[in-house]
């Protein structure tokens, strides 16, 4: 019985490889067609009977495979094809539905093939894509890891991992580095949240965006607020803006 595949790959050698492998496995694979970006995958998904599988690199050259989802009904099973890391693509597998590392191995491509055959609900739900969207943003982030700073007439270097907290003080932007010293950015706090890790810092109110190595104490303050206090900070007013406390707490116990 014909099994007939969609392949959606930006780069020809590697469609070509991932066409070729797939025959060998399974000689009724029938390529319906090769498709390099997500416009064109669209289009064809809209146009055409589904498919039995789609074999979809992750980054095209228009954009990012998931967004394909986003903009039209997808039914079939999908194995994802994509270059990031090996642990973190284990971290976002869900549902039956397959990660292959680049290149291509015939033997794994033989074992998502197999899940294929057991899979008892084939279509891709909108929270499983979810779920992916959600891992493949935060592994695709790249997250700012230091800081060029001005001192005197030299220029140096300060590391995130150095930093204890980022504040405003009177129109302008600081760090608190570990060794005491503050270190004035170009950058505002609404910029510096967009580029930091969150899981290593959080903006607790429109002052401040703090680590958790810089919490020093937490207190119960009024009307169910919570007042934190800060290693290196003589500020006796850092606050936890009381829309961001549930928020906080959950960061807390990440």
């Amino acid at each position: 019985m014909s099994l007939n595949v969609l392949i959606i790959e930006d780069e020809p050698l590697a469609a070509e490889r991932v066409a070729k492998l797939a025959k060998e496995i399974n000689a009724d694979v029938n390529v319906l067609s090769i498709i390099d970006s997500v416009a064109a995958s669209v289009e064809w998904i809209l146009q055409n009977p589904s498919p039995d599988l789609i074999l979809m690199d992750i980054q095209l050259a228009d954009g990012m495979s998931f967004q394909i989802f986003e903009r039209c009904e997808v039914t079939t099973p999908v194995i994802f094809i994509t270059a990031f890391d090996e642990y973190a693509i284990k971290a976002f597998k869900v549902n039956g539905i397959d990660y292959i590392l680049k290149p291509v191995d015939k033997g794994e491509l033989a074992i998502a093939f197999k899940k294929l055959k057991n899979l008892v609900q084939p279509k891709v739900t909108q929270k499983m894509m979810e779920d992916m969207m959600h891992a493949m943003q935060s592994m695709a982030k790249n997250y700012r890891e230091r800081f060029v700073i001005k001192v005197g007439e030299h220029l140096r270097t300060v590391g995130t991992v150095d930093v204890l907290f980022f504040y405003s003080h009177e129109k302008a932007t600081f760090a608190q580095a570990r060794n005491a010293r503050k270190h004035i950015l170009d950058f505002t706090m609404d910029q510096l949240e967009e580029q930091l890790d969150p899981a290593r810092f959080f903006r607790i109110n429109r002052k401040y965006i703090v680590s958790l190595d810089a919490i020093q104490d937490m207190i119960s303050h009024t009307n169910s607020r919570l007042k934190l206090v800060l290693k290196l900070s003589d500020d006796n007013d850092v606050i936890v803006a009381r829309e961001r406390i549930q928020e906080f707490k959950d960061w807390l116990e990440k």
